[in-house]
């Protein structure tokens, strides 16, 4: 659900792991490699009590130091208070702003430094903390889009990913899920647990997650060597493990079309969250009556797809959203596709573009919406989802499923663990098809709208002729392949410029035009 480099930056960027897509780091000072997060939860009160460690590269030299993204205590008694910072036991000078903990420290350009920050407050965001449709208290990371810093010390950002610990204290009734692998759960007396998960795999904070609540708790079995592990309400425990099977046929899918799953697990959590579905790396989060819903098979392959692009292959920029949520809802049609068939797929696709019209109709804004400053959250929007998936539709018509399939998985293992641009996903495409795509990205990511035709028929009987004319009526100038059917024949024409014509000789005037009859092209048209 993101600026050009100077020499020492681009050194630091390949050094240390760096975004691609020639973009300049959110947080130039810094690259986070690790966050050790030990987080304090309680049942008496909604404060969290917090030690981070987090191990950082520097970037650039920081004579006036640097700034993490978190968010202070404010008016209402939300957010978080420092109490304090340390490097090897030293005390480290420090400020807090309403949005910013800042470092007044100095340091030079590849130097790695550790601290550790003391915190404690209840969280105004992220952290959702509250009673479930049971009635029963639980702890749920919802981040997305950049609400992470709201109750952890970070760079909150998709540019900087990290590896992390979690190392959670809550009440011993509660069983703790959160990214990566269990390394321990152990009581440690006075009826509280200490529950640690470990991710080796660098996450961006948007999918950081905990899951604290009172689960049960299911191993239905491993997809190609992935253990799957469900998490749902007690009282939801027969229809959540049963429903949450589909995990079992949606990853095989991918692993076999895409690549190896990045992650230590795939974990199915019913939640509570602001969303329907929740991308969390290898803790994903449903909402709370997914378990019952008639579309959670297809909600579950839109959330797990997000494993590969999204979370393992992460947009270096906010306004390159469509290569996580246009990926994550094209797959999802593709793994549809091939459990029920083309039609399901059309089905699909017809209904996407009439949201993606539907959309146009409020605003005009292309997919690579660069506008976006702040409130990220309208780039939820049917520009990055359904148009995002579109575009992927149209460019597995237009170079043939070998090679789209081959550059969607060369684009995974090319960026797997890193950041992308559109501009890389192009690059390899455009390479591993053998054809320049850029007119294709260009027009369908950079041009807001989409072609609109108006088509005129007419026949010569004298002639034997049928003649069918295109006339682009809609903002800008489109080029693109249109197939179309007369009387079942099949046809293809490609449109350019304000009109194109077509003659074609027929015995007969025919009966019945279709244009685009396989769905394969986002396109309107009106006679």
């Amino acid at each position: 659900m993101i600026k050009p480099f100077s020499f020492s930056l681009v050194l630091a960027a390949c050094l240390f792991g760096g975004v691609t897509g020639s973009a300049q780091p959110y947080n130039p000072s810094i690259d986070v490699q690790h966050y050790d997060f030990s987080l304090d939860l309680n049942d008496s009160s909604n404060v969290i009590r917090g030690q981070a460690v987090l191990t950082v590269v520097f970037r650039a030299d920081a004579a006036a130091g640097f700034q993490l993204d978190l968010t202070r205590k404010n008016e209402t008694g939300k957010g978080m208070v420092v109490k304090k910072i340390t490097e090897n036991g030293a005390g480290v000078r420090f400020t807090q702003n309403v949005s910013e903990l800042l470092f007044h420290i100095s340091a030079k350009a590849g130097e790695q430094h550790i601290y550790s920050i003391v915190y404690e407050g209840v969280p105004a965001d992220g952290l959702i903390i509250s009673k479930n449709k049971f009635g029963n208290r639980g702890f749920f990371g919802d981040n997305w889009p950049n609400r992470a810093h709201n109750w952890l010390p970070c760079v909150d950002h998709p540019s900087d990913k990290a590896t992390l610990d979690w190392r959670i204290t809550a009440p011993e009734h509660y069983t703790v899920v959160a990214n990566g692998a269990l390394k321990e759960e152990k009581i440690i007396g006075g009826s509280r647990k200490l529950t640690h998960w470990q991710e080796s795999v660098p996450l961006a904070p948007k999918v950081m997650m905990i899951g604290v609540s009172d689960f049960a708790v299911d191993h239905p079995g491993d997809a190609m060597g992935v253990p799957v592990m469900d998490y749902v309400y007690k009282e939801n425990r027969e229809v959540g493990f049963k429903s949450y099977s589909y995990a079992l046929e949606i990853l095989p899918f991918y692993i076999q079309h895409i690549g190896p799953f990045p992650y230590e697990k795939c974990g199915n959590v019913q939640s509570k969250t602001r969303f329907g579905g929740l991308e969390n790396a290898s803790a994903i989060c449903y909402f709370e009556n997914s378990v019952n819903s008639p579309d959670v098979e297809s909600l579950m392959a839109h959330e797990i797809a997000h494993q590969w692009f999204g979370d393992a292959a992460t947009e270096s920029r906010w306004e390159y959203l469509w290569l996580s949520e246009g990926f994550a809802t094209y797959m999802t049609h593709c793994y549809l596709e091939n459990k029920y068939g083309a039609d399901t797929l059309e089905k699909r696709m017809r209904k996407d573009r009439e949201k993606v019209i539907a959309f146009e109709k409020k605003r005009q804004t292309p997919v690579i919406d660069s506008s976006v400053k702040t409130d990220f959250m309208t780039l939820l929007n049917p520009n990055s989802y359904e148009k995002g998936g579109w575009v992927l539709h149209m460019l597995r018509r237009r170079i043939g499923d070998e090679l789209f399939w081959k550059g969607i998985s060369t684009y995974y293992a090319d960026y797997r663990n890193k950041n992308a641009a559109s501009a890389d996903f192009e690059t390899v495409m455009s390479a591993v098809s053998g054809q320049d795509l850029h007119d294709f990205f260009h027009q369908w990511l950079e041009q807001p709208g989409h072609p609109v035709l108006r088509l005129s028929r007419s026949y010569d009987p004298d002639k034997k002729e049928f003649v069918l004319t295109f006339t682009q009526t809609g903002a800008g100038s489109w080029d693109f392949p249109l197939a179309y059917t007369v009387d079942g024949a099949p046809y293809s024409v490609n449109i350019r410029g304000a009109s194109t014509t077509v003659r074609l000789p027929l015995a007969a005037e025919p009966r019945r035009v279709q244009i685009d009859p396989h769905v394969n092209t986002l396109v309107s048209v009106a006679e």
